[in-house]
């Protein structure tokens, strides 16, 4: 049986050089609600907002960018870079979205393991275009 990709929401993840910056940025500046509820100044791990009901913004460190896109280079300052992220239900659900993707002829950008945000994993499609599939804790 395989796994249907999940429909619930779609995850838009950016690089930041400076996390703090980029939460009150979006937070303050631009109004948005944060994913996970957080008090006062507490930036929430990871750092997610609700765009709607089916869109989310990630902030992601430049430095820890690097790690979902593998050996993909991370667009310098004022280049375009994102990752394309599905929310899984469960770390099962990860692995078999990844299996299915990679039967489907992606190649592995990072394996599905237990990150400080979650299970997670992530691949590129034939383009190269990085996905990044996590099931949040």
């Amino acid at each position: 049986m395989t796994a249907a990709l999940p429909t619930a929401r779609v995850i838009v993840s950016l690089p930041t050089a400076n996390l703090r910056r980029a939460f009150e940025f979006y937070r303050s500046g631009l109004g948005l609600t944060l994913s996970v509820a957080s008090e006062g100044d507490a930036m929430p791990e990871p750092v997610t907002f609700m765009l709607n009901e089916g869109l989310q913004l990630m902030l992601v460190p430049t430095t820890g960018f690097g790690w979902v896109i593998g050996d993909h280079a991370v667009a310098p300052a004022g280049s375009s870079e994102c990752v394309l992220g599905l929310a899984a239900k469960t770390p099962t659900e990860v692995d078999l979205i990844i299996a299915r993707a990679i039967a489907a002829g992606a190649s592995v950008v990072a394996d599905p393991a237990e990150q400080r945000w979650g299970y997670s994993g992530s691949f590129a499609d034939p383009d190269g275009h990085v996905w990044l599939i996590v099931a949040q804790a």
